[in-house]
């Protein structure tokens, strides 16, 4: 069992804005292409992205989300029609359900995992900002995410113990010129200095 560091999240609202705007923004002839996340493709990428709002959402509330037990499989084959403004409604609908003082109080569950909902917020948190950095350097959209907000994300994810059981692949050595975004995908190990190309 990971031992999750214990701190306070900030608002998700910048960094959902952020993502809506990233997935809103992927062109159809995109969704076949490779992204940071080496299981996922971009059109998978998205569909996770749309679960895990979902999953993150109920954690807040502390509600059940139908179909979260399967955990955060991605999958653009179950992508509809009018997915961009589904997921990016949802994202708005993310950030404002955390906005709630309760949402960060008690135990809450994402998915099958149970954890603190103080906990589950700065999971949202990372997994928002990451994420958006995936989508944008796999489709070569701009992505300026609030530094405040890498930097809470680094936090959290600098007080996990390498070789632990953490829910992040090994960390990767940063460049010495890194930026604080590189950092912080380096240390939830993906190369930070990936190319789509």
């Amino acid at each position: 069992m990971a031992v999750y560091p214990r701190m306070t999240a900030p608002d998700l609202g910048p960094a959902t804005s952020a993502l809506a705007a990233l997935v809103t923004g992927v062109r159809d002839d995109q969704m076949t292409a490779p992204t940071p996340c080496t299981e996922y493709a971009v059109g998978d990428l998205v569909d996770h992205i749309g679960g895990l709002t979902l999953a993150f959402t109920g954690a807040a509330r502390k509600e059940q989300v139908p179909g979260s037990e399967q955990g955060g499989t991605g999958d653009a084959s179950r992508l509809e029609p009018g997915w961009r403004d589904r997921i990016a409604n949802d994202l708005a609908a993310l950030a404002e359900a955390w906005r709630a003082e309760e949402a960060h109080h008690g135990m809450t569950q994402a998915g099958p995992v149970e954890l603190p909902g103080e906990v589950a917020a700065l999971v949202t948190l990372n997994e928002v900002v990451v994420h958006g950095w995936d989508l944008a350097v796999a489709t070569g959209q701009p992505y300026r995410p609030d530094p405040a907000l890498v930097a809470a994300c680094a936090a959290f994810v600098d007080g996990f113990e390498v070789g632990g059981d953490g829910p992040f692949g090994p960390p990767l050595p940063p460049p010495a010129d890194a930026t604080p975004m590189e950092r912080l995908a380096a240390g939830t190990g993906r190369d930070p200095r990936w190319s789509r190309h």
